[in-house]
């Protein structure tokens, strides 16, 4: 890309370099490699546009920039909520749900997937777990999020579902769908679905040695060092 520079650098040249630089060397030549090819670009287009008497400078100003905050509307206080994710890593596959009540109430599920997945699969698997807990309990109106965007457009119906693996997992969503009053696909960002993925990567992680059962996990809420719940008792005399 410099050839003049890797003449007059080249230490010892030989053949035509030798000749081409004994040549140059009789001319007061100074090479200077060019910094940077957009900042000449730049200078040659203001070169060849010259600033007249009709330039009227770039307005900076943005509509609405002074709005510093955004309202939010609330959403149906009757429509239950489900977080649906799924993991795969080196261990396993797992998927985890999550129903969220009107009122607060969480009601947790976590599978481990044992058969041929992929992570479209599993992100499908976890969306089927979750619509089924919410169709046993007699959900009228449900609000399902995930972070997996092809999931979520397929089961809006803005994608267009080609895998021959996804098409059966499409169509089975669809069916679980008209068992509500009303159902609404969203997407979520990663970071706002991490209960979900949490369970997900909790299942994919544990060891399934055969059929050994393993109790559903309960979370306690402890506001006091363990060490503070320790009585004495003292003897009779």
């Amino acid at each position: 890309m410099d050839p003049l520079k890797y003449i007059f650098q080249k230490p010892m040249p030989t053949g035509r370099l030798a000749k081409w630089q004994i040549l140059l060397t009789e001319f007061d030549i100074v090479y200077v490699t060019r910094t940077a090819m957009k900042a000449q670009a730049l200078a040659d287009h203001l070169a060849e546009n010259p600033v007249d008497d009709e330039y009227q400078p770039i307005s900076t100003y943005f509509p609405d920039e002074e709005v510093n905050s955004v309202e939010v509307i609330p959403e149906d206080t009757n429509a239950w909520k489900m977080f649906f994710d799924g993991a795969v890593n080196a261990k396993g596959v797992g998927i985890g749900a999550i129903l969220v009540s009107p009122t607060g109430q969480h009601y947790p599920a976590t599978a481990r997937l044992r058969f041929f997945y992929t992570n479209n699969t599993a992100e499908y698997e976890a969306c089927i777990m979750g619509m089924n807990m919410a169709v046993d309990l007699d959900v009228e109106e449900l609000l399902i999020m995930g972070d997996s965007d092809l999931i979520i457009r397929q089961a809006q119906g803005e994608w267009e579902t080609r895998d021959i693996k996804l098409i059966p997992y499409r169509q089975h969503v669809e069916d679980l769908s008209k068992r509500f009053k009303s159902v609404e696909f969203r997407y979520i960002p990663r970071f706002h679905n991490e209960l979900a993925d949490a369970l997900a990567t909790l299942a994919s992680m544990l060891p399934y040695p055969g059929n050994v059962h393993i109790d559903p996990l309960e979370i306690q809420i402890r506001e006091r060092h363990g060490y503070c719940n320790t009585i004495e008792i003292e003897p009779d005399i």
